[in-house]
């Protein structure tokens, strides 16, 4: 998941002394029907004694990488016994925390709370969730849990209560459903939190595993019905993508999967893995807009990857076992990075990006990572360790910096690695063999395997003999002042430059309004002219425009965003191009040296070396 901010999520953790397993039970009952109004109301049960229990709110979020669970949007908080009110207490040292004192003679906890839904469409689970027509319901958000034990070993029974004529889905299981009001089948508080639900006035389902075992299904919440009408070209790619999976891994480790869609201009845009669903936030016309369908052909087939690699396979540091611990996000570039390429592999496999799309996103995916500057100071594998953090950076000198590069040169990286595999095997093995060592066995449902750096060089090494500790060391713990690209040279393919945009990169500038001239003039503008970054190094650089001054006009001439481009063009000629910029209160011309013209990241075929590239992004299951 690219730079997504976040604010942080709601969970009641009861510490003090440890508490009996059977103490540790909890209820947890949403009302919903007051979600056109941001509001989602909230009831709780847990077992209690004379003395003080310390109820704690999930700060660290698996798939998040940090502390992101938002306490801030609780209010109206009450616990009560037998009906009266008690005095309750935050930690000063752990604001997420809770303490409330119970009087002798308890039994029983009830707390009462509205969880308010955040409006705002930038961030992850804390961010925009809702909107009249739609939820998705992350129970991190509206649940507070027993301090001090693991999530695994609190269970928990909840129950959710839908506005009128409102269809939903889960990976839970439900116990009873009555009109609007559906129970569900008491499970450990680890799955509660890792099965949200998705709900909606305009809903769909769409079987994406017919006669199969394992059932996998589309599910769509939309704010307008028209959104839903999916193509059936985009159904046989996603269906292509379950069997082309399951032939990448060996199986599966779920016992049925949903990817649940939101539709909407009003929700936060991204997505989060669960083990068997995912959470994927789109915009309305997700699929009827060519542009916007572009936009998001990595999305769906990143976060399946999760379930396998992320999920059921998690590095030790981000399998705390708990929503307190803070999280070692050192492996990132295997977490995220492998399932980067992974993604990026089998959306070109199965038809949701066309070979032509899938080079476009390559390609691009090499020069901006050739662009981040700060790779030469800043080693891969700080990217992931500070993650938490960069997550929440601002834009403004990002290439500088760096952000979360563990996932664009998590892609190079691996398919440098999936390349030197098929070299030194000529063809025989490839990365598919470690996955299905890796991430293959016994399909029992969800369950989770650690691992360290070790056993990851181990696998590999099994796959084909070589120094793969080495390999990973100068790549990922080293700094370079070049993006690690030998996956593409030596897999057929060199970096050039074309004089417009490919098929990915202009759908991309549309979606997300923006212009990138990241490698012309070294800029990156917003659709008002305001500079998000500058490349170190570049013409921009060099004249001294900075981040966050706005572009008012070029050569003299209002800017937009083709007055601009028709501007660089013409610089082949003139060798350089006028920019008048505000900066706060104060206009400035900058004259920036430059003469390359139009130039595009773009892929092209080097006939003298074989061609891996294409066989690595071929179907693989005809």
């Amino acid at each position: 998941m690219r730079s997504l901010r976040t604010r942080a999520t709601l969970l009641l953790v009861l510490v003090a002394a440890p508490l009996a397993a059977r103490a540790a039970d909890m209820t947890v009952r949403v009302d919903a029907r007051d979600v056109a109004r941001g509001l989602l109301h909230v009831t709780q049960t847990f077992p209690a004694r004379a003395g003080s229990m310390a109820l704690s709110y999930p700060r660290w979020i698996p798939g998040e990488h940090g502390p992101t669970g938002p306490s801030t949007d609780v209010a109206g908080f009450v616990a009560r016994v037998g009906g009266r009110a008690l005095v309750w207490r935050r930690d000063p040292a752990d604001m997420t925390t809770l303490r409330v004192e119970v009087p002798a003679g308890a039994r029983q906890l009830d707390v009462a709370f509205d969880f308010l839904v955040d409006n705002s469409t930038d961030g992850f689970t804390s961010a925009a969730c809702s909107t009249p027509n739609l939820l998705m319901l992350s129970w991190n958000e509206v649940a507070f849990y027993p301090a001090g034990l693991k999530s695994d070993a609190v269970s928990v029974e909840a129950s959710l209560v839908l506005p009128r004529g409102w269809s939903h889905a889960t990976a839970l299981e439900e116990r009873v459903a009555t009109g609007e009001a559906i129970g569900f089948k008491p499970c450990s508080f680890t799955t509660l939190v890792d099965s949200p639900v998705l709900t909606g006035s305009h809903f769909r389902t769409v079987d994406l595993s017919p006669g199969e075992n394992v059932s996998v299904r589309l599910r769509m919440a939309c704010d307008s019905e028209e959104g839903l009408a999916i193509p059936d070209s985009q159904v046989q790619a996603l269906r292509n993508l379950v069997r082309e999976a399951r032939a990448l891994f060996g199986g599966e480790h779920f016992h049925h999967y949903d990817f649940l869609v939101s539709l909407s201009e009003n929700v936060a845009h991204f997505g989060l893995e669960h083990h068997q669903s995912s959470d994927d936030r789109g915009r309305e016309r997700w699929w009827l807009d060519n542009d916007l369908r572009r936009n998001h052909t990595n999305l769906l087939s990143h976060e399946y990857v999760h379930s396998w690699n992320g999920k059921f396979r998690r590095p030790l540091g981000l399998a705390t076992g708990d929503y307190f611990t803070p999280m070692n996000g050192e492996l990132l570039w295997v977490y995220e990075g492998l399932t980067q390429y992974l993604g990026f592999v089998l959306a070109a496999r199965s038809g949701i990006r066309t070979p032509a799309e899938a080079r476009d996103a390559l390609g691009r995916a090499a020069a901006e990572i050739e662009s981040n500057r700060g790779r030469t100071w800043r080693p891969l594998v700080d990217t992931g360790t500070h993650a938490q953090q960069l997550y929440e950076a601002r834009t403004a000198w990002e290439h500088w910096r760096r952000g979360t590069d563990f996932y664009e040169e998590g892609l190079l990286l691996w398919l440098e690695a999936d390349v030197t595999i098929r070299t030194l095997t000529h063809g025989e093995r490839s990365l598919d063999d470690f996955c299905r060592r890796f991430h293959g066995g016994p399909n029992r449902g969800p369950e989770l395997k650690t691992y360290e750096l070790r056993d990851v060089i181990e696998t590999m090494q099994t796959v084909a003999p070589f120094d793969w500790a080495k390999f990973f060391e100068e790549r990922v713990y080293g700094t370079s002042p070049h993006a690690p690209t030998n996956g593409i040279t030596k897999g057929g393919w060199r970096m050039a430059w074309a004089d417009s945009l490919g098929p990915l990169q202009a759908a991309a500038e549309i979606a997300n309004k923006r212009v990138t001239e990241s490698y012309t003039l070294g800029l990156e503008l917003d659709e008002t002219g305001k500079v998000r970054d500058i490349v170190p190094g570049s013409p921009a650089d060099a004249a001294g425009v900075a981040p966050d001054m706005k572009v008012v006009a070029v050569n003299g001439r209002r800017y937009e965003k083709d007055v601009l481009r028709d501007a660089i063009a013409a610089s082949r000629q003139s060798g350089a191009v006028d920019l008048l910029c505000e900066n706060k209160a104060f206009f400035r011309t900058y004259r920036l040296d430059y003469r390359g013209g139009r130039r595009y990241p773009a892929l092209e075929r080097d006939a003298a070396t074989q061609d891996w590239v294409m066989a690595i992004l071929s179907p693989h299951v005809k």
